[in-house]
């Protein structure tokens, strides 16, 4: 016993070491978005937060090509949606109750979700299997292929899924029946998305047989139920954007965006690599729905008579 803690020190060594390069590059990236938002502060807020957003974005990237893996951005898409949402309150002057309502929920939202990734990830070795497809895919190409797909899309999108933030944070408006909606809305997200990850984690952790997939608890009524709460909380903050001011409605495209990203890419990236590790995968494809839940669809026997 005392032989295999021994060994798992160094890994466990090598792992903090890593994260400690992740913190760098985050805190690197953060420390010039602050500059370029200083620098452009005469600015429209929109406009200071999407350069700020989008130059630490880049800082990142620079991280990812020297370390040799773009599974440093991961991160990004649940820390950066709070210093945005916190400069915009900043705007209006303070928050209010109802801003600190939001920003406590985008808290609560990107500090599960960035935890998540820290205790899944294994180090700067460990690459998300669709960034290792791309590369296989690009080859020389792949580091302009993954500044593109990998670290300025994402970026993107989640800078358009947070605009109905900004009325939502810098306009005064009174807690309303709409705002109540948006909040429940958002908190149920949050709440759909940990417990299906729980839940996940659990059976990974007691399954016995290496070939079974899960099937019970917010798993039995559809096959991803964790991007479900992550698209939830997206059109939540929406509600949020369109209670504080309606001519916002436009702003749906950012969480459009974002469920077409989980529709037609996450969904059918994670379905194909479950159907080649887990071929019984190809039953669940047929008796449960992508996202929106709904209970399981059993086979019909058909009786001779």
């Amino acid at each position: 016993m005392l032989a295999a803690m021994a060994a798992q020190r160094p890994d466990q060594l090598r792992r903090r070491h890593d994260l400690a390069r992740v913190v760098l590059a985050y805190a690197s990236a953060l420390v010039v978005a602050l500059a370029v938002g200083w620098a452009l502060r005469a600015r429209h807020p929109i406009l200071v937060a999407a350069v700020a957003d989008l130059v630490a974005t880049l800082v990142v990237f620079g991280f990812s090509v020297g370390y040799d893996n773009s599974s440093l951005y991961d991160p990004y898409w649940s820390v950066a949606p709070l210093p945005i949402a916190l400069y915009w309150t900043a705007t209006a002057g303070g928050p209010g109750l109802r801003q600190i309502l939001v920003l406590a929920l985008i808290a609560l939202w990107g500090a599960r979700l960035t935890g998540n990734w820290v205790a899944r990830w294994r180090g700067i070795g460990d690459e998300d299997f669709r960034y290792q497809e791309i590369r296989r895919r690009t080859g020389r190409l792949y580091w302009p292929a993954s500044l593109v797909s990998i670290h300025l899309m994402p970026t993107i999108w989640v800078f358009l899924g947070l605009l109905p933030l900004f009325p939502a944070l810098a306009r005064p408006s009174p807690i309303t029946l709409p705002y109540v909606v948006a909040l429940v809305v958002t908190a149920a997200a949050i709440a759909i998305e940990a417990t299906a990850d729980r839940q996940l984690r659990v059976f990974l952790r007691t399954r016995r047989d290496p070939e079974a997939t899960l099937d019970k608890g917010l798993w039995a009524y559809c096959r991803h139920p964790n991007y479900l709460g992550e698209v939830s909380f997206w059109w939540g903050l929406y509600l949020f954007g369109v209670a504080a001011a309606s001519a916002w409605a436009w702003s749906a495209v950012g969480p459009l965006c974002i469920t077409l990203l989980f529709v037609f890419v996450s969904v059918p990236w994670m379905d194909r690599r479950l159907l080649l590790r887990h071929p019984a995968w190809a039953q669940t494809l047929k008796s449960l729905p992508a996202l929106l839940p709904w209970p399981r669809r059993e086979k019909t026997k058909v009786r001779s008579s």
